[in-house]
């Protein structure tokens, strides 16, 4: 038996395999495990034409070993196995792949290509073995071979191989751990339990069962109806794996609450699913996706630590828990697994290339969610407005960001409350009532309906009968202001100067008002930009609106977030000149002129308040008040 060395530059290969290409260690299960699931597809593909074989798809098995006294562990599979020749080409040369090679003369041969999946394309995937191996031992005997072989490495110095006894086809791969350290545990990978949350992990979904003997304990028969019954240890073969993933069952197969639970246990949500999507696509790219829509907002969905994405699964095989490029942001809130084997991934498979299918699925996906929700929103109103309730602050970040880049796709999914109906209402349900008079879609910012609703701004459009859209999150002025119209309707907020629309209330000829306008304005000074008769006002003595692009409402939320950003919206006070409280300081002017100046002050800090704009100084407002009564 020679000492051998590995070729190919293979020493720096290996180094860089076990310090550089793999970020967790753990990975090396799912590796040894999808190269098992290789081999035993090889086999399985030659027992369709050999009878001699004796082998159905039922006799193929993976099985996992743990032995904590000599610390090792073993994964076994009974499929094709490899000859000397395999072991220089496949274990001798890092980075040749067996199961390239196999599907590359299945090609050439354009023989049931498609009968045949094999996972593993680099060749790599072995190796990553070494990151918790001191020493590998691989057993195996190739199919229509007597002679089999034992491949042994302790790592870049090189590996032997000699002839070995094995009465089976297949291969062992026997790996030795490497001693715990200060900063490493490598006893973890002889726990039973660790062993079966990896292969849950990773290799779920490998078609062929992987059995390991797990120790257990139940009660001793004799002592059962004993007050202090005894314990006992045995042992039992278990399938670690489900082998059949959900997604692959005909949808008419399974039942909603297994979708249900399979949501339940593979996200860890508390919910129901409010929409569950499953959609199989073959072409250009073929795979199948299974989506959820949660019908709760999950407790840490609006923080930096929420992960978006989807799992990805290349042929059964997860490859990331979190595949971001999957879903776009504005239906982060979608969890889900796509599996597909048209991908182009490194050599760790670990992360992904970015390519064309992957792209290609991301849009097929995005445009599939929005066709569910628009069903749903036709169809299932009640649960729509829940999930809206959950996510529709997502759907109009969605409209807001990107420069607007998304808001046509997203502009009927939006729901407001509206005046009117009293109840969430689209944009299409709104404009389809327009009166014909009506120039502008108005909408009316607060923290809440009822404060919505106390507005003077909106008496006049009360009046006329005029719907209005309350705004009541803090995104959706600016949701609105990047929609700028909707089928040919401007938005108009019921605070802007102009509405469109005439007061019947007002008086119908009006005296020259411009030396109280400009009293008030000299007594407020630099407090406001301007002071105008108001066109709006009905009951209300005054109101506040803004002038120029910025509202109340972006000022309040700019300065909840930047408290220093000194941002400010231009303040106009309307007066509504038939009130009586404007009629008496207009008459004070002539009579008492400091008393006219405390009105001004006074209808100046209401109009701040019926904002919900901060007083500058409370202590001064409320001594004012109190010198007039």
């Amino acid at each position: 038996m020679a000492k051998m060395q590995f070729k190919s530059e293979s020493k720096r290969l290996l180094d860089l395999m076990i310090n550089s290409i793999y970020t967790h260690k753990e990975i090396f299960l799912r590796e040894i495990i999808s190269n098992a699931s290789d081999a035993i597809d090889k086999l399985s593909f030659i027992a369709l034409t050999d009878d001699k074989l004796g082998m159905t798809r039922a006799d193929f098995k993976i099985e996992i070993k743990a032995d904590k006294d000599n610390r090792t562990l073993t994964i076994s599979d009974n499929g094709i196995g490899m000859d000397c020749d395999d072991l220089e080409n496949n274990l001798g040369t890092i980075a040749s792949s067996g199961s390239f090679k196999f599907k590359q003369e299945l090609s050439e041969k354009e023989e049931q290509q498609d009968d045949i999946d094999i996972i593993g394309q680099f060749g790599v995937g072995f190796y990553s073995a070494f990151m918790v191996a001191k020493e590998i031992t691989v057993i195996t005997k190739k199919y229509g071979s007597d002679t089999a072989y034992k491949w042994n490495s302790a790592g870049a110095d090189g590996y032997e191989i000699e002839e070995c006894e094995k009465d089976t086809l297949g291969t062992d791969i026997i790996i030795t751990l490497k001693d715990n350290t200060d900063e490493e545990n490598y006893d973890e990978f002889l726990e039973q339990y660790r062993i079966s949350a990896l292969v849950k992990k990773y290799s779920d979904y490998i078609r062929y069962p992987i059995l390991m003997e797990m120790t257990k304990s139940r009660v001793k028969e004799e002592t059962k109806d004993s007050d202090k019954p005894e314990y006992e240890d045995y042992t039992e073969i278990e399938t670690l794996n489900s082998m059949v993933p959900i997604w692959q069952r005909p949808k008419k197969d399974v039942k909603q609450e297994e979708y249900d639970r399979f949501y339940s246990e593979k996200f860890m949500a508390m919910d129901k699913p409010i929409k569950t999507i499953v959609t199989s696509v073959e072409g250009v790219v073929t795979y199948k996706a299974l989506l959820f829509i949660p019908s709760s907002t999950p407790y840490d969905y609006y923080t930096k630590e929420y992960k978006k994405g989807l799992q990805l699964y290349s042929s059964g095989v997860l490859i990331t828990e979190n595949c971001e490029e999957l879903v776009p942001e504005h239906f982060r809130f979608v969890k889900g697994i796509v599996d597909t084997a048209d991908l182009s991934l490194n050599i760790s498979r670990e992360m992904l290339q970015h390519d064309r299918h992957l792209l290609t699925i991301a849009q097929n996906l995005e445009k599939k969610i929005q066709r569910e929700l628009t069903a749903m929103l036709n169809s299932d109103r009640e649960n729509y407005e829940k999930f809206f309730k959950a996510f529709g602050r997502q759907l109009k970040y969605g409209v807001v960001s990107d420069y607007g880049m998304h808001k046509d796709e997203l502009q009927d999914l939006l729901l407001f409350y509206s005046s009117t109906e009293k109840k969430l209402v689209t944009l299409s349900e709104y404009v389809d009532r327009m009166k014909e008079e009506q120039k502008f879609i108005y909408f009316a910012t607060g923290e809440n309906a009822a404060a919505i609703d106390a507005l003077p701004q909106t008496e006049l459009l009360r009046s006329k009968g005029f719907e209005i859209l309350y705004c009541t999150e803090d995104v959706d002025e600016f949701t609105l202001q990047s929609l700028m119209s909707y089928k040919e309707k401007k938005f108009c907020s019921a605070t802007n100067d102009d509405l469109g629309i005439e007061n019947d209330e007002a008086p119908a000829e009006e005296k020259d008002s411009s030396a109280l306008l400009t009293f008030v304005k000299e007594t407020l000074g630099d407090k406001v930009a301007e002071v105008t008769a108001s066109k709006k006002l009905v009951s209300h003595p005054v109101c506040l609106t803004a002038k120029g692009g910025i509202s109340f409402e972006m000022e309040k939320y700019f300065n909840s977030v930047q408290p220093d950003s000194g941002m400010k919206a231009q303040r106009v006070l309307e007066l509504n000149l038939s009130h009586s409280a404007v009629k008496t300081m207009e008459s004070l002017i002539q009579t008492d002129i400091d008393k006219a100046r405390k009105y001004a002050e006074v209808l100046y800090c209401q109009a701040l308040l019926i904002a919900g704009l901060p007083l500058e100084n409370p202590s001064e407002y409320t001594d004012l008040v109190c010198s007039l009564m």
